[in-house]
This record gives structure tokens, C-alpha cells and sequence, in this order.
């Protein structure tokens, strides 16, 4: 290697190591011998310059009294959807009398701005009136460009355990979501946007008409039965579902969402005892 492309490295280096300034006004040679000992010879550019006068403290300006402060801008509240989007959406449920009705009030709903940026309208799969209805979170992307619930892995690993129990969504099992249409990259609805779709999964329930309704996952859960608990604390219990619109609640079994145990598969097992249950139940439901 030469002299330049030795210079040129080590200013590479300098530059990589962020020393990219020159502080001082002459050139320095790095590469000279060191000066003799003894005291340096005293030049002008070496001359100790005189101290700066120190500067005045600065003023501060305090308003005189009476004057308005600054106005700040105001904290981001999360978005709540207005009472006459929910009183709408809650006008279009009740009038729907059938399964087929609702299913075309939610699809011309537009007070939700999901459905916008949603492919299809995911509505419901599997078996209307079956005795089990299954209601999950959201539609994911297999379920917006297929325009059905549970349709992804997910959906298949829902099958798989339904199977193996004596359910499936062709003859016993009725499948929904908290929400008609996919978030944007599959993240987690806001309050806002099932607070604008729980009028019609009210009325979905009441119309199906299910002997036992399966809330899968946590969002399914907290919006249905409205605690505050998650859902490792929920999965596994049953609850008693007062359903606007029927004679007599619904009971309600809380349990993983399959996504949830497809990244978490040491909870399958959990799982698996909850579709138990569910068989146990609907075993006792059919002897009544």
C-alpha cells in the first residue's frame, strides 16, 4: 500500500470513527518527530489570549398578571364513535328479522370506517340455527379475500378441534366475528369499532339462536361479556348470556382463539379440555 492510499484509509477511518471536522486553523503533521524537551518556543499563534468578558446573566420575561397562557393542544382521547352512528346501526339490527336480513343491513352499514379498507364483508360461516355458534375476533387476510370467517390456520386448527369432538361447521356449527370487516394489518379492533358492530352481533346472536355460544379469544370475550379480566383468567368457564331478543340466556364458554395457540402451542392442551366441556354440555343439552 503507498503513502496516499495509507492517508486515505486513516481519513476513512477518522470519518467512520465520526471525526469528520477540523478544529484547528493550521495543518497538523502527524508524522513529525516530537519536539525536544524544554519549554516550547513562545510564538504569536501560542500567545495565551486574554479571557473573554463573562456575558450577562439573560433576562426572563414573566408575563404581567391577567394575561391568557398558551394554548396547548389537547390530549389524544381515544375515538368514540357518536350515539347516532351506534342508535343507527342499533335501528338497522332490530329491524332485521332473519339471518338473510341482517347479513345485507351490515353489509350497507356504513357508519363503520373498517369497511372502507375491507375486501369483503365477513359475515358468517358453517351451519345457521346450528346448536353451537362460534364468535371470534376479526376477520384476518385469508377471511377478507375470501369474504368467510375462519378460513386461514386458524380456521383449520378451529376445525381440527371441533372434529374432534363431533362438530363441524357443515352440519352443527354456526362460526362469526366481533367485527364484519379486517383491520388494517390485522391489528386489534379499538373500542370504537366494536362498540359500532356489537348492535348486530347482539342480533346475530338472537337470530341464530344457538343452545351454547363458544367465545373465542380475549377480544370476543371482554365484548360479549364485558369483564375486565383476560382471558387466561376467563378460558374455560362458563357463563349465563342474557341475549336481547330471547327468553332465556345463552350459556357462553370462554376459550383460547386458535391464532393465540398457534403461536402459543403449549396452551393446546388447556384447549383441548375446554372442547370437553363443550361436548359434555351439548351431550347433557340433547338428553334434555
Amino acid at each position: 500500500m503507498t503513502e496516499r492510499q495509507q492517508l486515505a484509509a486513516l481519513l476513512d477511518w477518522y470519518v467512520a470513527m465520526g471525526i469528520d471536522e477540523a478544529i484547528g486553523e493550521t495543518p497538523h503533521d502527524s508524522f513529525a518527530p516530537p519536539p525536544s524537551r524544554g519549554a516550547p518556543p513562545r510564538s504569536a499563534a501560542m500567545a495565551v489570549a486574554p479571557s473573554p468578558a463573562p456575558r450577562p446573566a439573560p433576562s426572563i420575561s414573566v408575563p404581567p398578571l391577567g394575561t391568557p397562557a398558551i394554548a396547548r393542544p389537547p390530549i389524544a382521547k381515544p375515538i368514540v364513535p357518536a350515539s347516532k352512528e351506534i342508535a343507527g346501526a342499533r335501528k338497522l339490527a332490530e329491524a332485521a328479522t332473519t339471518l338473510a336480513e341482517l347479513e345485507a343491513a351490515v353489509s350497507s352499514f356504513e357508519g363503520c370506517a373498517l369497511r372502507k379498507t375491507a375486501t369483503h364483508t365477513v359475515f358468517a360461516d358453517g351451519t345457521p340455527h346450528a346448536p353451537v355458534m362460534v364468535i371470534g375476533e376479526a376477520p384476518g387476510g385469508d377471511e377478507d379475500r375470501i369474504g368467510k370467517p375462519f378460513v386461514g390456520r386458524s380456521g383449520q386448527l378451529l376445525d381440527r378441534m371441533l372434529a374432534a369432538v363431533g362438530l363441524d361447521r357443515q352440519s352443527n356449527v354456526y362460526i362469526s366475528n366481533i367485527l364484519f370487516w379486517r383491520p388494517p394489518g390485522n391489528r386489534k379492533p379499538t373500542e370504537a369499532e366494536i362498540a359500532l358492530c356489537l348492535p348486530f352481533v347482539w342480533r346475530h346472536i338472537a337470530l341464530a339462536a344457538p343452545r351454547v355460544v363458544v367465545l373465542s379469544g380475549g377480544t370476543a370475550t371482554s365484548a360479549i361479556l364485558g369483564r375486565a379480566e383476560g382471558i387466561t383468567k376467563l378460558r374455560g368457564k362458563w357463563f349465563d348470556l342474557p341475549v336481547p331478543g330471547l327468553d332465556s340466556p345463552v350459556p357462553a364458554l370462554t376459550t383460547y382463539h386458535p391464532s393465540f395457540l398457534l403461536r402459543t402451542p403449549v396452551r393446546k392442551s388447556e384447549s383441548w379440555r375446554d372442547f370437553l366441556e363443550l361436548q359434555s354440555k351439548i351431550n347433557a343439552m340433547q338428553k334434555i
